[in-house]
């Protein structure tokens, strides 16, 4: 039996070409005029790309059926996308709005949890490629919850209303959205399951219309997160380019007070003798400070500090909080590093009790930070680094299966 015997082989050939045509095309744009011209950053690019050309089936297809559900992570260690942060898991099933689901499983310690219901994509230049463009029609966190004395808990999607652990859908919904957000590294993610309520068969084998059908989401997947990344922040996402360095200021929309945080997102440029100090006061809740390359894809928060939190940041006896953006290791306790990186993004998130900060920064020489920064500035020597670095390494693997 040879090419042409079957009756779809031509139909699946030819889609499965222009799938092949489009992922080629798709990275013609690690070579974009927005990224730096480095080998580092120019293969940061393509591995931007190959992270979610390893996920694009597994949401064209694999967990696509929404009579069938399945509990995708979204990002990991090895899959950074759509401005992800560093301190926080990410997962996804898509649903729709006639069937009943149920969730089940630990809540785990996590300082912030959420579980959102998505609605209809809306249409325009403003909406980002799938599988965002979402509209929250209804949520739940953590504290919302009951959960029993052991720590386990159900949580129903759709159906009749079921209290007190529910979420309603409509005719459009399509997805549910997970994040669990962390602080200090001994915190632990709640182990979640999910199934349609009234399954009665098993799950459909892929047809030859369905894996044609994939490989055009997936085509539109792989298009978009490099034609999208990262025009489409500073287009829409209110991030400012033309200005790098400096803090927008953080100004929640109704979807992010639907979503439980605020954020602001600052693009930053350093020369090879230049540092960045952010700065703003310590205040209440639970905020996060992420740094990720070019395409908005997090940096690598198993193996460098990448990321701050309150419980793993020190703060000056002024009560300010001050980072040190900087090419190597300046030796201060909150050195966020730029994995050699020119060029990149630094995204703040504000969750939880308080009000966002007010983020200011200052472009100083290298060597000069010794005498700019406070004399009370928490140092690190090489081996106390080190600890902190596997402090960091254990607690992220502990977050994910790593």
């Amino acid at each position: 039996m040879t090419f042409g015997d079957g009756a779809d082989d031509a139909a699946l050939d030819r889609a499965w070409g222009e799938f092949c045509d489009r992922l080629k095309a798709a990275g013609t744009h690690a070579f974009k005029d927005f990224n730096a011209t480095s080998g580092a950053q120019r293969a940061d690019a393509f591995r931007f790309l190959t992270q979610n050309l390893g996920q694009a089936f597994d949401l064209a297809l694999e967990t696509r059926d929404p009579r069938y559900p399945s509990i995708h992570a979204f990002c990991n260690p090895t899959r950074k996308l759509g401005g992800d942060c560093a301190d926080f898991t990410y997962q996804q099933a898509w649903i729709d709005g006639q069937s009943t689901y149920r969730i089940s499983g630990t809540r785990g310690t996590a300082r912030f949890f959420n579980i959102t219901v998505q609605g209809a994509r809306p249409v325009g230049p403003h909406v980002l490629h799938e599988p965002f463009g979402d509209v929250p029609e209804a949520n739940v966190f953590g504290h919302q919850l009951h959960v029993e004395p052991d720590g386990t808990f159900e949580l129903y999607i759709g159906g009749p209303e079921r209290g007190p652990n529910w979420l309603p859908t409509t005719v459009a919904s399509r997805k549910l959205f997970i994040r669990q957000g962390f602080d200090h590294w001994d915190e632990r993610p709640g182990q979640l399951r999910i199934e349609r309520v009234d399954m009665t068969g098993p799950k459909p084998l892929p047809t030859a219309a369905t894996m044609i059908d994939a490989f055009s989401w997936a085509g539109d997947f792989v298009t978009g997160l490099m034609t999208s990344w990262p025009e489409f922040p500073f287009t829409y996402g209110g991030v400012d380019n033309e200005h790098p360095n400096r803090f927008p200021a953080v100004d929640a929309t109704e979807a992010d007070n639907k979503r439980g945080r605020a954020a602001a997102n600052m693009y930053w440029e350093l020369g090879p003798d230049d540092a960045l100090i952010v700065e703003f006061d310590a205040h209440e809740g639970l905020w996060m400070l992420s740094n990720m390359g070019v395409f908005f894809a997090s940096m690598d928060f198993l193996y460098r500090p990448v990321s701050y939190t309150p419980s793993r940041v020190s703060t000056d006896g002024d009560g300010k909080v001050r980072l040190v953006l900087a090419h190597d290791d300046p030796g201060v306790h909150n050195w966020l590093d730029t994995q050699g990186f020119e060029r990149g993004n630094l995204t703040y998130r504000h969750m939880l009790q308080g009000q966002p900060a007010i983020l200011t920064t200052r472009l100083v020489r290298r060597a000069d930070l010794d005498g700019v920064l406070p004399p009370d500035t928490k140092r690190v020597t090489a081996s106390e680094r080190t600890a902190q670095m596997w402090e960091r390494f254990n607690g992220v693997r502990g977050r994910f299966p790593l």
